[in-house]
């Protein structure tokens, strides 16, 4: 378990494994600032309180879909041509 104080300015991160051990420890944590959690030393989560999750997308939609056909002559240009070079992989 890695314990990184909010002074260094790093997130402190916790293996998957405490989340069931020490879920009080995490939670507590994720309080004070956004806490990362590891699987097999690998960052894959993040846990932070829902005050600091709003204020990360405050006046954004996480998800949103648009139809192609309603894309503006201009926009649809620049996807074709985007999804030209990624496929040329350029």
């Amino acid at each position: 378990m890695t314990h990184i104080t909010a002074e260094t300015g790093h997130m402190q991160k916790y293996p998957a494994a405490d989340l069931a051990r020490n879920t009080g420890e995490v939670l507590r944590a994720a309080t004070v600032a956004p806490v990362t959690i590891t699987k097999h030393r690998k960052e894959c989560f993040v846990v932070m309180s829902t005050e600091q999750y709003a204020a990360l997308t405050k006046g954004r939609q996480s998800r949103r879909a648009v139809a192609v056909e309603n894309m503006p002559d201009d926009l649809g240009a620049l996807l074709d041509q985007g999804l030209e070079d990624l496929l040329n992989d350029e």
